[in-house]
């Protein structure tokens, strides 16, 4: 019902900033929670941070808590993740998924995400 493109992740140094962007395509991406998820190489996929369908409310990982921010824009059919402070070990696959819901409830777990993009590599350098 939806397709995900994430776009840009890369290479930065330790300390550095990255923001990442998720576009949907559709006419119905307000009714989608969102979410962002990293896979780092041999370790299982795991939360980042979601946000609701209107924006209103957010839930991030402690792991990420006071570096990394997400919000979305409706209007133009992306949900941003904007990482600060970034460290080694953000280094990962980060992945943009979607929840097609009426309510508006943060969906945090990965089990209840249905559509998901192809993932993008951020890479932090010591």
């Amino acid at each position: 019902q939806v397709q995900l493109v994430e776009s840009g992740g890369g290479l930065v140094q330790a300390g550095g900033s990255l923001r990442l962007s998720c576009a949907a395509s559709g006419r119905t991406f307000s009714r989608y929670a969102m979410g962002w998820f990293r896979q780092a190489p041999g370790k299982e996929r795991e939360f980042v941070a979601a946000i609701s369908r209107s924006g209103g409310s957010t839930n991030v990982a402690e792991s990420v808590k006071g570096r990394f921010t997400i919000s979305r824009d409706n209007a133009k059919n992306t949900v941003y993740l904007q990482m600060n402070i970034l460290k080694p070990e953000d280094t990962a696959v980060y992945y943009c998924a979607g929840h097609l819901t009426r309510t508006m409830a943060v969906v945090s777990r990965l089990e209840e995400y249905d559509y998901w993009g192809q993932g993008t590599q951020v890479t932090v350098s010591a």
